[in-house]
């Protein structure tokens, strides 16, 4: 089977890189070089959103379904010495895409995530060679890679679903929830960067895990939709998900379970007959080849350490 990995990033205001850009008075702390840019994009009738690439990332978190079943896998930067890891953090990520070419999966991947991630990968030196194939090595890019806007390698849901206009867009929190999915819990976006201040990164790199997993419940859903799995297929894959959450064991996964009504099973009634629906229901779900974990990757420029999660992760937390 051809890999998925559904994704989702987290990011913080790049200050040193507003020192930089601004020439900032090195005397002046980093809250005020904050407040000074964005007292500068009020007057400008600006919104207080950091251009792209001005947009640090701190968490990206990922739920690989591959033939080994499901997991979910966040790479976060800790600043251990006081100094950033983004650049462990990007590195891992396209390491992934270069290692196991999956099927990358976003909402608005194709508009925040993805151009972050390049430029900031960029910036830093990181080293995304499969990921930027287009066919001049290897032919079957040259039709179907990752850049393309209107290839498949790379699915952006929100931006397909709404074939390619933006004022058809859809939120990911809306959709999630309209399908009988959890949707968003703890926080939402805007409420990142305050979290990071307070040191409630932990917090903040669960929101992002829920959300991946809430863009790949979206994604097998879709994969109904488009004939890719059936009902059996469809309901077999929404299974291996639920219990792999529900392995992980973390308060997040278990908020996000008491969210998510087993009877509905995503919301797919009345796609079928009855009699078939009863049918799809007895199908004895798939066994997973690998016990379902969540992993949690901290990373420098030079190592990377993978730590197992099962119970709790309070070795990444601030």
């Amino acid at each position: 089977m051809v890999p998925v990995l559904a994704f989702d990033i987290e990011t913080i205001p790049d200050v040193a890189g507003l020192r930089l850009l601004r020439g900032a008075d090195a005397a002046l702390s980093d809250a005020d070089v904050y407040a000074a840019e964005i007292a500068d994009r009020a007057a400008r009738n600006k919104s207080d959103f950091m251009p792209l690439h001005l947009q640090r990332v701190l968490v990206i978190s990922c739920v690989y379904r591959g033939s080994r079943g499901l997991q979910v896998r966040s790479f976060v930067d800790l600043e251990r010495d006081g100094r950033s890891e983004e650049a462990g953090v990007i590195q891992s990520f396209f390491d992934r895409v270069n290692d196991h070419r999956p099927q990358l999966v976003s909402w608005n991947g194709g508009g925040f995530d993805l151009p972050v991630l390049q430029q900031r990968g960029l910036r830093h030196g990181v080293v995304a060679g499969r990921y930027w194939e287009m066919g001049d090595d290897d032919r079957e890019h040259r039709y179907n890679n990752y850049i393309s806007r209107y290839h498949l390698r790379h699915i952006d849901l929100m931006d397909l679903l709404a074939m390619y206009q933006s004022r058809a867009n859809a939120p990911l929190d809306a959709m999630a929830k309209l399908c009988g999915f959890p949707g968003k819990l703890g926080m939402d976006g805007s409420q990142v960067y305050g979290a990071y201040l307070d040191g409630r990164r932990d917090e903040i790199r669960r929101y992002c895990e829920t959300d991946a997993m809430n863009t790949y419940l979206l994604w097998c859903r879709f994969e109904k939709m488009r004939g890719h799995l059936d009902q059996a297929g469809y309901r077999r894959e929404i299974g291996i998900a639920r219990d792999a959450v529900a392995a992980i064991g973390e308060p997040h996964w278990a908020e996000y379970l008491a969210a998510w009504p087993a009877e509905d099973a995503g919301g797919d009634e009345g796609a079928r007959p009855a009699d078939a629906a009863a049918s799809a229901l007895q199908e004895p779900p798939a066994a997973l080849e690998a016990a379902p974990v969540a992993i949690v990757e901290t990373t420098t420029e030079t190592k990377t350490t993978e730590t197992t999660i099962y119970i709790d992760s309070s070795s990444i937390r601030a």
